[in-house]
């Protein structure tokens, strides 16, 4: 079984972090083991390598980058026109990843099919790995132009909006409508025929933007509001809504957003108990909302500014998916079918579906 990761930040970590995603974990996390700029340092689970241990052979895979005003507290760029230029280093070592054979850049159905066959024909360790480009935050679209610019480069899927306000839409721990740029941009999005990301919208953007985009839609790494609250997490009317469209949403394996009350700089894993039956319990509450598993996928976010500090206990590698979590599901009155939809064919279902 392939496995499917709806949202991977490899270009920020390659790019940010400085870390050669083709290397072993073990030589990444060692590369690290004395630097401190960051809180996951020496912590890292996801490379290429490990990947290819779980069969984390297709993903979606993000440009990250934000505008920002003097003094903000968020980190970012201060012109558009340095996010811009800021996403295209990230679009280039995807590039070169491609050129080096470590990834495959899947736009269209033909290539997926084609990608799937390939991987579950060739059985070696250097097979590359398909990514779907996604835009996490839509800061640096200079102009609606430059959506054009991004989708003949491979981008298939946008979200908005990121943390604070952004130049399209509120986004996580902010508030506000949904302004007259983000309604043209989705009109944009809309002709590209290109995926909305629902995830990090503020909540009255988030029923904006639905009421405004016709094509389809996921929350690529979202948990329930319900278990976690949060305005980060999805209120049971929110996860109704994506179900009306016949969304999907991915679960996300970074601990706040799996248990309640988390205290970043405190909490651990093994104070709040953050196993794998945490995770199952946004699973099942969705799929009780539903009436089936099939509109729930994988988003994990691994590396997303977070390492092993941070995961449920067990998970120190994305490999740790394929390891841990099927067990797990069974275990709690998952069947098989569901399982392979959670991990693999929903959210490849909803691929072939939507991509030209």
């Amino acid at each position: 079984m392939i496995i499917f990761d709806a949202h991977l930040d490899l270009a920020m970590n390659a790019m940010e972090w400085n870390r050669d995603l083709t290397l072993p974990i073990q030589t990444i996390r060692r590369r690290e083991a004395q630097l401190k700029d960051k809180p996951d340092r020496g912590k890292a689970t996801v490379c290429f390598p490990e990947m290819h241990k779980g069969d984390v052979g297709l993903c979606v895979a993000t440009l990250i980058s934000r505008y920002i005003k003097p003094k903000s507290y968020l980190s970012g760029w201060y012109s558009q026109e340095q996010a811009w230029a800021h996403a295209q280093g990230q679009l280039a070592w995807y590039k070169a990843m491609e050129v080096k054979g470590a990834l495959r850049q899947i736009t269209s159905k033909n290539q997926l099919t084609e990608h799937l066959e390939a991987w579950k024909d060739i059985e070696t360790e250097h097979r590359p790995i398909g990514y779907v480009l996604s835009l996490e935050g839509a800061d640096s679209i200079i102009s609606p132009e430059y959506l054009d610019k991004y989708h003949s480069q491979g981008l298939r899927a946008i979200g908005l909006s990121h943390y604070g306000k952004g130049v399209y839409a509120f986004g996580t721990d902010s508030d506000g409508r949904l302004p007259k740029v983000g309604k043209e941009l989705l009109k944009k999005v809309d002709k590209l025929g290109m995926i909305l990301d629902l995830t990090h919208l503020s909540d009255k953007c988030f029923y904006d933007a639905l009421n405004i985009h016709e094509g389809p839609v996921w929350a690529s790494h979202h948990m329930v509001r319900r278990i976690t609250p949060h305005n980060r997490q999805l209120s049971d009317d929110m996860i109704k809504s994506i179900l009306e469209r016949d969304g999907k949403i991915g679960m996300a394996l970074d601990a706040w957003m799996i248990v309640p009350n988390w205290i970043h700089g405190y909490s651990t894993p093994k104070r709040k108990k953050v196993t794998c039956d945490r995770i199952i319990d946004h699973m099942l509450h969705i799929a009780n909302l539903a009436g089936s598993t099939n509109n729930i996928m994988m988003g994990t976010d691994l590396d997303g500014a977070f390492g092993f500090e941070q995961t449920p206990m067990g998970f120190r590698s994305i490999a740790d998916i394929k390891r841990k979590l099927p067990d797990a599901m069974s275990k709690r009155g998952l069947k098989d079918e569901e399982i392979k939809g959670i991990l693999s064919t929903n959210g490849i279902g909803f691929l072939k579906e939507h991509l030209d």
